[in-house]
């Protein structure tokens, strides 16, 4: 197990969202090694902060609807393709083949469709120019699944109108204002997979403008803690910035962004925008935890300054 998986997991972990098996080998690798330990300590301690004061638990029906959406996204989440899989794990599909003779009969009759498939895409089909948009264009929004990548985005100046191209088998184009779902869908995309940190934060500055719709909110959610980039989850906070008042969610994920991440321009950017809910308890007490033993001289003294402004708890 290497560190980089356990922090991408120890959220999953914390939460009790973890699989079995995984958590044992998470648990294994934190007794092994000292940095990932402090890693889980400081997520727990957040956790316990998080759950002071905090309102009732959420219905099992939203449970159950967000770990569908969960579910939903990792399956639609481009990892690479077939190849590279049995390329970096062929063992793993040796063992499936071997102990499932179902499962072989699916994989050569899905070989022989394949190739059938193949020969007709390749002498039966014409390239299809991109059709331009207008109010009359009826074409329906590309699947997840049939994008390879967003290649540019683009606003043109003064205008509502916004470009995309997008790979498929081949690039494509398509326009349309940011009231367009088919746009709002690749800017989605855009945000939570493509490869080129560009588009990534071209999208995300486009999706700050309707960061009222709850869907966009979420995909500003995971750019501010999931991206690699740190001008995109600066962007992503920005944006989230308005709603730390009203939305418990948002202020979570600001606090997180506080306490773990690795860009100290996001943390002193994610300390201004708490600033206006300092007095939440949650807040407060990380502030508390930054003011004693944080790493950083400029955030232990802020938090100190906004700990001094807040009245004295009876």
């Amino acid at each position: 197990m290497k560190c980089e998986w356990l922090r991408e997991n120890i959220v999953l972990y914390v939460y009790g969202e973890l699989a079995d098996d995984a958590r044992h080998e998470l648990e294994q690798h934190v007794a092994r090694c000292t940095d990932c330990a402090a890693e889980l300590k400081i997520e727990q301690d957040l956790h316990t902060l998080l759950s002071r004061d905090r309102a009732a638990d959420p219905t099992p029906n939203l449970l159950v609807s967000s770990r569908m959406r969960l579910q939903e996204a990792l399956e639609t989440a481009q990892q690479g393709g077939f190849f590279s899989r049995l390329a970096f794990d062929p063992a793993n599909w040796l063992r499936q083949v071997r102990f499932s003779p179902a499962l072989a009969s699916a994989i050569l009759i899905l070989g022989f469709a394949g190739g059938v498939g193949t020969t007709y895409k390749i002498f039966g089909t014409r390239t299809v120019p991109a059709v331009p948009y207008s109010p009359t264009n009826t074409t329906p929004a590309p699947n997840d699944a049939s994008i390879a990548g967003i290649s540019s985005i683009t606003q043109d100046p003064g205008t509502n109108q916004i470009s995309i191209k997008y790979n498929t088998l081949s690039t494509q184009e398509t326009q349309g204002s940011l009231n367009d779902q088919r746009i709002q869908q690749l800017l989605l995309y855009a945000a939570r997979n493509n490869y080129n940190s560009g588009v990534r934060v071209d999208s995300v500055d486009l999706l700050a403008q309707k960061s009222n719709d709850l869907q966009v909110r979420d995909a500003l959610i995971y750019a501010l803690q999931n991206d690699t980039n740190p001008g995109v989850r600066l962007k992503s906070l920005t944006a989230l910035g308005a709603y730390v008042k009203d939305d418990a969610n948002v202020r979570d994920a600001i606090l997180r962004a506080l306490v773990n991440d690795s860009n100290s321009g996001v943390r002193i950017e994610a300390l201004r925008l708490l600033e206006p809910v300092q007095a939440d308890g949650s807040v407060r007490g990380v502030l508390m935890t930054l003011a004693a033993k944080d790493q950083s001289q400029y955030i232990r003294s802020q938090a100190r300054t906004m700990l001094a402004e807040l009245p004295e708890i009876d």
